[in-house]
């Protein structure tokens, strides 16, 4: 009978070289690099998902508004000649065209007070407002109003429209809007708004006989509803607009911005004064008469959702924190994260001789990285600071009791939990000061790498280790 062999075993295991250890520990950490951009991703989708929902919930409401006038429109005829070919022959025709003269007040003054209200659906959140808007204008024919090709007598005066915009006259509501000139009130259509709200709004029909022997003043108040911001497109030779609000997070955006603001806790006042010459147009134009297009809802609200043009004043009503931008740039920093927790272990493995696998690595990492989506998760519901704080500790609490396994000592676990609360506290302040992050994030990468470089000066990367068997 053959007796078999009995295995040998070596009491001394070979283990990795440093650099071998160094590059599995790159590896991991480039394979986490999968799921961080899926966080990443899920933050993006989770995003357009609160965006969708704050539409529905202002749906009925009013979208973002923009406000403009009022104008004088006053139709005339004019004289116009065409070439036509009539038997093979150039023959000139002249006939009689309905055109408009467009004339912008000379002065304008308008008020409009906004009350804002969060509206909320499951755990999303929109602000809408209610907008008071009360104003003056007044309205003189130029003395040169030949200049524009247009005399007096063919004007056609008593067939004049006074016409405002209003980007989403769905948000009308309260008392019907009022308009008076010379303390006569008038009767409002709608429609014919201006090309700034696309053509929707409402006028009046206005007899201007008297705009031959004096200028015309009009007073006008209506309330509308509306969300997200309110914009207004000025026209007037000399436009003062003020807007207050209990908002105490205003933006001001556009081509102009207030001459004077003043913000604080219980809200904010802010002045425009806006004079034709910085508009670059003239108080008076003309063109052919025509129907103005009004634009469907659907296209006013891809519109509403531009940046503000560079000839209009706008006033945001934002959200002081966007919690998922914030979770965006917390997750630009998930690297760092993975990267310094990797090296404490790299150190504790190839200088204090505790062994560190690749899986043991790669739990870590999953660790790290699922702090991000519950962050995001708790964020939606209790707010980023409480969400931060509940997912730190415990990440904090996980990784560490943990690293007491894998570093078979509580002392070294220790290392391990005071760097990542060091790290979670950073990573707060980094969020905090956006203008400083580049620099403190920078700093902290040169003495991480300075640390390292001081640990390892005397280390061979190159050869391998023994270490007795288990």
């Amino acid at each position: 009978m053959t007796n078999e062999a009995t295995p040998v075993f070596n009491p001394d295991r070979r283990e990795r070289t440093p650099g071998g250890k160094l590059l599995l520990a790159i590896l991991v950490g480039f394979l986490l690099s999968i799921p961080l951009f899926s966080v990443y991703l899920m933050n993006y989708d989770r995003q357009s998902r609160s965006e969708t929902a704050q539409t529905s919930i202002a749906e009925g409401w009013g979208g973002p508004q923009t406000i403009a006038g009022p104008v004088l429109v006053i139709p005339y005829q004019a004289q116009t000649t065409e070439t036509v070919e009539e038997g093979g022959k150039q023959v000139t025709k002249s006939r009689l065209v309905w055109r408009e003269l467009t004339l912008a007040p000379e002065v304008a003054m308008i008020d409009s007070s906004l009350k804002p209200e969060r509206r909320q659906r499951s755990i999303y959140e929109a602000v809408v407002y209610e907008a008071a808007i009360n104003g003056k204008a007044r309205f003189a024919l130029p003395a040169d109003l030949a200049r524009f090709g247009v005399t007096a007598n063919a004007l056609a005066l008593d067939r004049a429209e006074l016409r405002f915009g209003l980007s989403d006259t769905r948000g009308l509501f309260g008392p019907p809007p009022k308009v008076s000139i010379a303390g006569k009130p008038l009767t409002l259509q709608t429609g014919n708004g201006l090309p700034a709200t696309n053509g929707a709004g409402f006028y009046a029909w206005v007899d201007a006989s008297t705009l031959l022997s004096a200028p015309i003043a009009t007073d006008f108040a209506y309330a509308f509803r509306g969300n997200g911001w309110l914009t207004l497109s000025p026209r007037a030779g000399d436009t003062t607009w003020t807007v207050r609000s209990s908002w105490p997070n205003p933006s001001f955006q556009g081509g102009f911005l207030p001459a004077t603001r003043q913000v604080d806790a219980s809200g904010f006042t802010a002045t425009y004064r806006v004079g034709n010459l910085a508009l670059g147009q003239s108080l008076v134009s003309s063109q052919e008469a025509a129907p103005v297009e009004r634009a469907s809802p659907v296209e006013r609200s891809v519109t509403g959702a531009s940046a503000a043009g560079d000839y209009e004043a706008r006033v945001d009503l934002i959200q002081p924190v966007d919690l998922y931008d914030q979770v965006e740039r917390a997750t630009k920093y998930g690297f760092l994260f993975i990267g310094f927790t990797f090296v404490a272990f790299l150190m504790f493995d190839i200088i204090g001789g505790v062994r560190v696998s690749a899986v043991e690595y790669l739990l870590v990492g999953a660790g790290l990285v699922l702090f991000f989506v519950l962050l995001l998760a708790f964020a939606e519901v209790i707010g980023f600071t409480f969400a931060y704080l509940v997912a730190s500790a415990a990440i904090i609490g996980l990784i560490t009791a943990y690293s007491a396994a894998v570093l078979k000592s509580w002392k070294r676990a220790g290392y391990i939990g005071g760097l990542l609360a060091a790290l979670y506290a950073v990573l707060y302040i980094l969020l905090s000061l956006e203008a400083y992050s580049l620099l403190i994030g920078s700093v902290m990468l040169f003495a991480a790498l300075a640390v390292v470089m001081y640990a390892t000066r005397n280390l061979d990367w190159g050869a391998r280790q023994t270490r007795a068997g288990d």
